[in-house]
């Protein structure tokens, strides 16, 4: 058995891998999307099942006006003492100087919860890990932030002793233990302990192209005390340009029951427009930061290396003692809102899906229209990740519009300043009209203005659809649900990527979404009643 990677597929940065007897779980950042950190289980490291995410109610995790990209950077989980622990950051602010967060932890007896009310660790810096030593101590590690202008913001590696009988962190034994190489931005650790060894990894370059994994060990954890390894990084993409993954670096290591150690890591999977270079720009990563697993051996000199060389490799050996997990090939759905949770898949922005938001079942989603898609507060969208390249999405709506004001549909959403969508609003001259609209660096452009198509009186329903393929993406629309008429408009997906975003904005850390909107800014709270949604993966 062989995996391919990505393992995890669209927008699942950050993994955090833990092996628990024969099943081995990932925790994926989430940053403004709710429910907080992604879940998912396997038994074999090829097939990955979505679990209920843990940060699920306002007391683990409140985002409201949180910006894009805030949020929940990095989790990390881990399982000792009976108990899986769960530390994850909430970042308040992204751009500047400073980087206000709070990083928490929260446990639990089974991987389902429930999860206890959050501890407040500290602030010190994001990316915390917390190390369970086998003397019986516990540690977090993370990295540090300095908001001095004269110094570099990325202040090494922070090691603080945590007291499990007061459960708060001594900020007395806080000491710096690694600085990185002059790579620098020196961030996202774990550590390890093998053959009277600590084993740091770290990630290094940001989160970008220049992405890599270094590892660095020591005999103690004394301050400055950590050796990086000779001849690497461990993992790295930036010499390897041609490599359909990119980006690998941050993420964990993790030991199968037969003594065989993989590495789960962020990736991307960049394109290019066919007018571009392949090298530059490296290209666009519409699915954002996926997850990718290595082999990894160990050398004669006791240092981890990734099977294959350091770029890795997109089918790689299962564990031979792999158990063979149960789940989806593709992540096409068809949700007919006829349950009382919404699936899994679903995510909000910043709070969770209350009666002020809509409600759903019995075959129904109701959105109540607050405020626009560009909003950080009271928005009524609930979306999914784009999971392939290529793949077509629809939806039914129900919407009577009486002012401009008032919007609902399909949108493609990265955040609140890129974004698109086709929609039902009203005009003065036609009433109910279809437009479509695209928010672009912040600049808003509708694309029908005068030749927003008229909704022909007594259709109550519109269908929507979206065709999404690679490079670009277009809208269809339908009266009938069988007669489809595409809108003479096509967009560039680039738009929706991390790479177009990071040219304006430091916050590039999600990938695209598509979704159900509805908008009123009128303050009169209009409802859009949506049918079904219809998530279809098509070949590459």
């Amino acid at each position: 058995m062989k995996l391919t990677n990505p393992v995890l597929p669209g927008f699942n940065a950050d993994p955090s891998m833990i092996r628990v007897g024969d099943t081995y779980y990932i925790a994926n950042s989430t940053f403004e999307w709710f429910p907080g950190v992604r879940l998912h289980e396997s038994k074999d490291l090829v097939h990955w099942k979505l679990l209920p995410s843990p940060l699920s109610t306002t007391t683990l995790l409140d985002m409201n006006g949180n910006p894009a990209s805030g949020g929940i950077w990095a989790p990390d989980l881990s399982y000792a003492d009976g108990k899986f622990w769960l530390v994850y950051t909430d970042v308040k602010v992204t751009e500047g100087a400073f980087k206000d967060m709070t990083n928490y932890l929260t446990t639990a007896e089974e991987i389902t919860g429930p999860w206890s009310d959050p501890i407040r660790l500290n602030g010190v810096g994001f990316d915390a890990s917390l190390f369970h030593d086998q003397n019986g101590r516990k540690y977090l590690v993370q990295q540090t932030w300095d908001h001095r202008e004269y110094r570099h913001p990325f202040d090494g590696i922070t090691l603080t002793e945590f007291d499990t009988d007061t459960m708060k962190l001594d900020p007395k034994t806080a000491r710096t233990i690694y600085r990185g190489t002059d790579v620098k931005l020196v961030e996202g650790p774990h550590l390890y302990q093998k053959d009277g060894y600590y084993y740091l990894f770290a990630a290094q370059g940001g989160t970008v192209f220049t992405h890599q994994e270094v590892v660095a060990r020591s005999k103690t954890l004394a301050a400055d005390s950590f050796e990086t390894e000779p001849d690497g990084p461990f993992i790295t993409n930036f010499d390897t340009p041609d490599f359909e993954i990119q980006k690998q670096g941050h993420g964990a290591l993790v030991e199968t029951p037969g003594g065989e150690w993989y590495y789960a890591s962020l990736m991307a999977r960049p394109w290019n427009h066919d007018t571009e270079s392949a090298y530059d720009p490296r290209g666009w990563s519409t699915l954002g930061r996926e997850t990718s697993i290595q082999k990894v051996e160990w050398d004669d000199q006791g240092w981890p290396r990734v099977v294959g060389g350091h770029g890795g490799q997109v089918e790689v050996e299962a564990p031979k003692d792999a158990i063979e997990t149960d789940a989806p090939l593709t992540h096409s759905r068809h949700d007919e809102f006829d349950q009382d949770t919404l699936d899994t898949d679903w995510n909000t922005l910043r709070v969770p899906f209350t009666p002020h938001t809509g409600s759903f079942g019995d075959g129904q989603l109701k959105l109540i229209g607050h405020l626009s898609l560009t909003s950080n507060f009271d928005v009524s969208m609930i979306a999914s990740r784009w999971q392939a390249f290529n793949f077509d999405a629809e939806t039914k709506v129900k919407f009577d519009p009486f002012t401009y004001q008032q919007m609902a549909g399909l949108t493609n959403f990265y955040n609140d300043k890129h974004w698109s969508w086709i929609f039902i609003t009203w005009d003065e001259k036609k009433g109910h009209v279809i437009e479509v609209a695209e928010n672009n660096r912040g600049n808003y452009t509708s694309y029908l203005k005068d030749d927003a198509i008229k909704i022909p009186a007594g259709v109550d329903y519109v269908w929507f659809k979206t065709k999404v393929r690679k490079q670009s993406y277009t809208y269809e629309y339908s009266f009938d649900g069988e007669t489809w008429h595409e809108v003479p408009v096509t967009l560039d997906a680039a738009v929706l990527s991390d790479d177009y975003v990071l040219q304006t904005y430091g916050g590039f850390f999600t990938g695209a979404f598509v979704g159900l909107a509805a908008v009123d800014y009128s303050g009169y709270d209009e409802v859009a009643t949506f049918d079904y949604f219809d998530y279809k993966e098509l070949g590459e």
